[in-house]
């Protein structure tokens, strides 16, 4: 796909990550299913913890919050999840790369999960703290909202009627039927918490891309480290160099250094070809 250009036929690459979440969503599915086949309660466990019940994971079932979109409750569910994750995910992948996609990707899951978790308790549609749920819809929803922020212009072909519209309409609508659809289910207890799961993706796609640094956290934490990491290592040369000013004071020795901790030698040195500085770090 390209910016500016209607979507064709032709199918978007398999980049390397959504290649990666489209084959362990499918393994984890096939899994449970075998799994249920033997017997019921196995898939009751396995729904037990590792679908998202808010309750649990304020009680340390933290891992809830990025398992739940693993799991999918039919046929239909997993392979429309799948699909979007192929068409829209591919796009943002090649230009933002694999780290960042991931990144991305799993900070929309875990948006998602803690926009479920608050609503819970206030009751809204009928969800409690204990209501389930499973599905990738967070995240997909997620890449969604990037993909009409960042190519808005790009007309998307609403296959299979052959009429096509721009991403950005493409995301407004999305969001409006998922606004509708959390209002008009909350007279179907629980049926809305998929919807909410949605808006959290939907709400966190659009903060990483409107108000994270353009590189992605990860890389911002590692320079901010990295940053805090060299002030400390200043600090200790420049405390260094003033506990060995004192020390050679009290040997009626003179030495200088920097502002920045760096040896500074003698003229006499400095005539005889010597370095401006002998210590430099």
């Amino acid at each position: 796909m390209n910016r500016g250009r209607t979507l064709t036929l032709s199918l978007p690459p398999f980049t390397r990550a959504v290649k990666w979440l489209v084959i362990i969503n499918a393994a984890v599915f096939l899994l449970v299913a075998v799994l249920e086949q033997f017997s019921s309660n196995l898939g009751e466990t396995v729904s037990y913890y590792f679908a998202l019940r808010p309750l649990l994971v304020l009680h340390g079932f933290l891992w809830q919050a990025v398992s739940y979109s693993f799991l999918h409750a039919g046929v239909l569910h997993i392979l429309f999840n799948m699909l979007w994750l192929w068409w829209f995910g591919a796009q943002l992948e090649l230009d933002w790369g694999y780290r960042k996609f991931l990144e991305f990707y799993f900070f929309c899951v875990i948006g998602a999960a803690l926009t479920t978790i608050v609503v819970s308790y206030t009751g809204f549609g009928g969800i409690t703290p204990a209501t389930p749920t499973v599905g990738a819809s967070g995240g997909i929803l997620g890449i969604l909202m990037a993909f009409g922020m960042l190519y808005g212009d790009q007309e998307i072909w609403l296959f299979p009627i052959p009429f096509s519209v721009k991403a950005r309409y493409f995301v407004v609508g999305i969001v409006f039927l998922t606004l509708y659809g959390a209002i008009t289910a909350t007279r179907h207890r629980g049926e809305s918490v998929a919807y909410v799961a949605h808006l959290g993706g939907l709400l966190f796609g659009y903060l990483y891309v409107r108000f994270l640094p353009r590189r992605g956290l990860s890389y911002a934490t590692s320079e901010k480290y990295f940053g805090l990491r060299n002030s400390y290592y200043r600090w200790k040369r420049k405390r260094a160099a003033r506990k060995f000013e004192v020390y050679m004071k009290e040997r009626d020795r003179k030495v200088t250094f920097d502002e920045h901790g760096n040896y500074i030698p003698p003229d006499e040195d400095k005539k005889n070809g010597g370095s401006k500085s002998g210590w430099v770090n």
